[in-house]
Parts: C-alpha cells; sequence; structure tokens
C-alpha cells in the first residue's frame, strides 16, 4: 500500500457536480481530494482486504444468529426491550441487508484490524461506486496514473443486481434527511440503482412519513409504503414519535431491524468473545466488565452508538490524546485495543471495505491529520498496480 501523489484534473470540480456530487466540498474544505491516491497490489486487494471482509461478515452474522434471541446479548447491546420482537421476527424472515462498510486499519502492520462496522446507514457509496471510478478512467486517459492500474470496485454493478432481488414488485419508498447534501446524494444515487434494476420508487424526508389510521406508514400522497430503504438509524427510529408503530405496521425495511445489532459498537467486544485472538479482531470489551482492565492505560473509548467518529477518544498510557465532541454515550462504552493507523506523510488513512448482499466488492479510503475519522476526513481514491 503506498501513498502517492498525482496532479488533479482541472475540471475535477466541474465533472463532480454534472454528476450530482455537489458535496464535494464541505464549509469550504475539500471533501473529495484527487491530489493523491492510495496504490494496491492485487494480493493485497484479493488476499489482505477482500478475504477478511467476506469472513468478518460471516463472523457477524454468526453473532447476530446468537444474539437476536438471547436476553443478554440484548441488554449487553442496550437495544430497547420494546423492539426485540421486531428484530427477531425480522431475522428470522431473513429480510434482505442490501449493503455496509468495515471500517479497517490496514497497511501498517500485520493483517486489516476491524475498528467498526457502519451497518446500518453507510454513506459514502456514490463517491466509492461512481466518482472514484470515473477518476480511473479519466487519470489513466490523461496520463496521470499508469495505464495498466485497475481498482476494486463492482459496487455499482452489484447494487443494481441486489435490488433486483430485493424489490420484487413493491414501489420502493427511499427516506432519510433530504436537507442533508450528503444524505440527499446517497439517496439520489441509490435511487439511480434502484431504478436501473427495474423499480418505480419515491424520494421522501423522512419527516413527511405519515401514519394511517389502519396502522400503515404512507407518503405523502397517501401511497402506503410497503417496502422501504431508510438513511436513518435504527437507533433514532425507536425513540421517534412513530417508533411504536414499527412494531405493527407492514413495512419492510432495508436495512432490516436485524441490522440494529451490528450497527452497535457492542459487537466489538462480542465478536472478541466469541473469535478470541482472531487475527483480523482487536481485543475489545464493554467499559464495565472487569476484562477491560487487560487493555491496560492504552486504549479506544468508543460509544455504543456514535456517528462520524463523535465521542472517541484515544487514550495512550493514561493520557486522552485525541477526542471526538459529540452527543453520544448515554448507553454506555467500550474499550478497543488500540490499532494505529498507518501514517503516510502525517495523513492517517482508514480503509472502508464494502459489501453489498453480504459480497465484498469495492474500496474506499478516508484520511485525516487526526487519526480519529470524522466528518471532516476527505475522500481519496485507490488504484491497483
Amino acid at each position: 500500500m503506498q501513498r502517492i501523489v498525482c496532479p488533479e484534473r482541472d475540471d475535477w470540480r466541474a465533472t463532480a457536480e454534472s454528476t450530482g456530487f455537489d458535496f464535494h466540498t464541505i464549509d469550504d474544505e475539500r471533501y473529495w481530494d484527487e491530489r493523491a491516491y492510495y496504490a494496491f497490489t492485487l494480493d493485497e486487494i484479493e488476499r489482505g482486504i477482500e478475504a477478511p471482509t467476506a469472513e468478518i461478515d460471516a463472523m457477524c452474522l454468526e453473532l447476530v444468529g446468537h444474539a437476536v434471541d438471547d436476553e443478554d446479548y440484548l441488554r449487553r447491546l442496550k437495544l430497547p426491550e420494546t423492539f426485540w420482537p421486531l428484530i427477531s421476527e425480522s431475522w428470522h424472515r431473513d429480510d434482505g441487508s442490501l449493503y455496509g462498510r468495515l471500517d479497517l486499519s490496514f497497511g501498517a502492520h500485520g493483517p486489516a484490524k476491524l475498528l467498526e462496522y457502519n451497518a446500518d446507514t453507510p454513506t459514502s457509496i456514490f463517491e466509492a461506486a461512481v466518482f472514484q471510478w470515473t477518476w480511473l478512467e479519466q487519470a489513466i486517459e490523461r496520463n496521470i496514473i499508469p495505464k495498466r492500474a485497475d481498482q476494486f470496485n463492482s459496487i455499482h454493478e452489484r447494487l443494481i443486481e441486489a435490488w433486483k432481488k430485493f424489490g420484487g414488485a413493491h414501489h420502493l419508498h427511499l427516506a432519510g434527511m433530504t436537507e442533508d447534501a450528503e444524505d440527499a446524494g446517497t439517496l439520489a444515487y441509490l435511487e439511480d440503482t434502484a431504478s436501473q434494476a427495474g423499480l418505480k420508487t419515491t424520494l421522501i424526508d423522512i419527516e413527511d412519513i405519515g401514519l394511517r389510521d389502519d396502522g400503515q406508514f404512507v407518503d405523502l400522497d397517501d401511497r402506503a409504503i410497503e417496502l422501504a430503504f431508510k438513511l436513518y438509524p435504527w437507533e433514532w427510529m425507536f425513540h421517534d414519535a412513530f417508533g411504536a408503530k414499527l412494531l405493527s405496521a407492514p413495512t419492510r425495511w432495508i436495512e432490516p431491524p436485524w441490522k440494529a445489532i451490528l450497527s452497535n459498537k457492542g459487537i466489538l467486544p462480542l465478536l472478541w468473545e466469541m473469535f478470541p485472538n482472531h487475527p483480523n479482531l482487536l481485543p475489545a470489551y464493554f467499559e464495565d466488565d472487569p476484562n477491560a482492565a487487560r487493555l491496560g492505560t492504552s486504549f479506544v473509548r468508543k460509544p455504543l452508538y456514535s456517528r462520524e467518529g463523535a465521542n472517541v477518544a484515544l487514550v495512550s498510557a493514561g493520557t486522552t490524546l485525541v477526542e471526538q465532541e459529540g452527543p453520544y454515550g448515554a448507553e454506555g462504552f467500550i474499550r478497543q485495543a488500540l490499532a494505529p493507523l498507518p501514517n503516510f506523510s502525517d495523513q492517517y488513512p482508514v480503509l472502508g471495505s464494502w459489501l453489498v448482499d453480504h459480497e465484498p466488492c469495492g474500496v474506499s479510503i478516508r484520511e485525516d491529520e487526526n487519526p480519529i475519522t470524522g466528518n471532516t476526513s476527505r475522500f481519496l481514491p485507490h488504484a491497483i498496480l
């Protein structure tokens, strides 16, 4: 794995905007950054990333199978008891999962290590699936990168195939916070892939979902919402005004309710319990577990629920080196062994490994001067050389 400095395309901003990628710059700071790219060998991709991603996903599914009907697991994850039946029923119905992203530490020393699993509402999929592929093609044409370059990226094609499998004859609603540029862009892209799969679609703001007297969720045209993709976390839905109605409404959700287990950072200590010393896992413990003392005075402290690195702290020799502010932590914390990210000229990359319908199919990279990846971390493209 290398970080290679390269010239940027002089028209990349116009290209981005022409494709609907209008959040390429956030608060006057680059989000998309092609002044460098990360280069991998094919062996690194196939053996170092793709194979471990498939194995970690399989372990996660095994964990859900254990946890979904086990009160001890569900209590440790602080999942609201009211919604345990909803979670269990979705698992036993085999409700499908569209996609997810494993965040890995890769390229320092040893095998890839799981940092966390963005299992419920991962964003950055448009830039991973489409815009970095456009960069690859144009960078080859313009002699910015070698002509033999390739990319680990079949995300777009796999999304279309997954929608064909999940959609059936249902009308698909896609819901989220449409006033947020990144969320709106993600929803628009996923709507496009669903349309290419032949589905009829409606995009709706999550706050515009209504409830009929018969207990059916509906859109602004009073159309029943039978199948819905939601870019909105399960833990928020459980506590929203209509949360209790999730139990009786017939809507099928993507991601399904059982993903509420995997979107919880409590899976990190549970995976370590189930698969101790697995080469792709880091030692992790619930903070109130006496075994957490095994990590000593150096660890990463993470809330059970968190977004964009909020309330995550890096602690070394008892001193907090870096901590992101945020509103999370009321449900509790876990502690995870430190896995130093590789340092490329004082840039710390986190590798996102994408799964669509449980198939590893692409890589995205976010880097930052801060070793905690957050909302302002930049997205850099990658290539296989």
